[in-house]
């Protein structure tokens, strides 16, 4: 939101807003830009007849009273995704969704035609190297959009992606996720069937064609679609390294590595042949993306070792990330800790999907702190039971941010990696510290 805000400053609107709280880096950047609001809270009087509109974030709640006395004024209030469709309404609109893999799909397509000059919009949840924002609103003719399949707004039940009304549309992957909005994985998965069958007369889907729940939404059903399918991209890995192979077999070193992010490169490629970007010139841009920030993004490296940050925490995630890093290094052992961190992960019901997803490592740790069960308001959740979801005999189940940092420290590290996984920061855990003195 606070990007969306800093995208519309650029275009010259006045732009006001509020929060309960503000934490870094929006303070410093929304201060930067003077949009920084004088206090936190919530104030109806800030909403007045002349405003032309009231953008509401999805964590404001329906009874917020800002938004109330909008609704009273009748002001036209938008959801961020219900804007975003309103100021790209004459671009072609390209919307990358899935389970996993849409930031970082999205990145490679915006580095690629970047790359090569070409203009564009977007909207990505990620910090990218490269670009200040993560929203870019200009009379560009295309928009790249990530498109979350989360709901829109406090009072719009709508998942986002339902509302950008793409022309080229992806799904990397359906893993169930979101159980407090998704009560069982039929209902999470129709909100991608609806997706696929939004695409429009002369649109495209493009397709995870491996992936069984992608199967069943994206059975070729319109004559007036077009349907790609895609699967990892053909490659070699040499100590370390991952080389894409090109249709002359010649060689591209990438900076990414893991079959997740293979198939994340073949997405891309697919999207951006459609705009129009020639094999060759994907090949020549691909070799210098270096990914999106925190998905397998690398910390510190050693002689002999390596630590790596991952946003990973959905079942699926956190089997392809680890796997990707045993297969990297497959002569190192590999010590993993993911954190516990969101509703689904936290929750007793959807426990049970880890179940073996955390094999690939040679030791394997899952944090999670009792507090944050408090502040999501879930009920407590024993050790035992977060142990016995993962069905490894053999798994550690840490609570105490203090006892996982010495618990690491306490590892052999010598030809050994540490892969640490979480949508959170292992409750302030010095990662760089820590890194650090695992790599020597």
């Amino acid at each position: 939101m606070h990007n969306l805000a800093l995208a519309l400053h650029r275009q010259g609107a006045r732009v006001t807003g509020s929060d309960d709280e503000i934490f870094e880096p929006a303070r410093g950047r929304l201060a930067a830009a003077g949009l920084l609001p004088a206090q936190e809270g919530w104030d109806a009087e800030s909403i007045t007849p002349d405003l032309d509109a009231v953008i509401v974030g999805m964590h404001a709640r329906s009874d917020n009273p800002e938004l109330r006395r909008a609704q009273e004024l009748g002001l036209k209030v938008y959801s961020f995704p219900e804007y975003i469709y309103e100021a790209s309404r004459d671009k072609q609109r390209i919307v990358i969704g899935g389970s996993h893999g849409k930031t970082s799909i999205t990145a490679c397509i915006l580095h690629v035609l970047r790359y090569h000059g070409r203009q564009f919009d977007y909207a990505v949840g990620a910090q990218l190297a490269g670009f200040d924002l993560m929203v870019q609103l200009t009379d560009a003719p295309i928009i790249i959009i990530e498109g979350d399949e989360y709901l829109s707004s406090p009072v719009d039940r709508r998942p986002k992606f339902h509302l950008y009304q793409h022309h080229i549309g992806v799904i990397s992957g359906i893993s169930w996720d979101h159980i407090n909005v998704f009560p069982t994985e039929e209902i999470y998965r129709e909100q991608f069937r609806i997706f696929a069958d939004m695409t429009p007369k002369a649109g495209v889907l493009i397709y995870d064609r491996d992936d069984e729940q992608v199967q069943l939404v994206s059975v070729p059903t319109n004559p007036d679609v077009t349907y790609i399918g895609y699967g990892p991209h053909e490659h070699v890995i040499r100590n370390g390294k991952t080389f894409l192979i090109n249709k002359k077999d010649e060689e591209v070193p990438i900076q990414v590595f893991g079959e997740h992010n293979l198939r994340n490169i073949s997405a891309a490629k697919e999207v951006c042949k459609q705009l129009g970007i020639k094999g060759k010139d994907f090949f020549k841009a691909v070799a210098s993306f270096p990914g999106a920030a925190r998905r397998l993004e690398l910390v510190k490296e050693g002689t002999t070792s390596v630590v790596y940050k991952d946003f990973a925490h959905a079942p699926s995630k956190l089997k392809a990330t680890a796997t990707a890093l045993k297969k990297q290094y497959p002569q190192r052992r590999l010590v993993a800790c993911l954190e516990l961190h969101t509703f689904s992960s936290l929750n007793p019901d959807f426990l049970p999907q880890y179940a073996h997803c955390f094999d690939a490592p040679d030791v394997a740790v899952v944090y999670f702190n009792p507090h944050v069960l408090e502040h999501k308001r879930l009920p407590p959740l024993a050790a035992a039971t977060v142990a016995e979801a993962f069905q490894r005999p053999d798994i550690k189940v840490i609570t105490d941010s203090a006892e996982l940092a010495t618990f690491l420290r306490a590892q052999q590290w010598a030809n050994a990696n540490l892969l640490l996984m979480s949508s959170g920061t292992f409750d302030g855990l010095d990662l760089a510290a820590l890194a650090t003195e695992i790599t020597g």
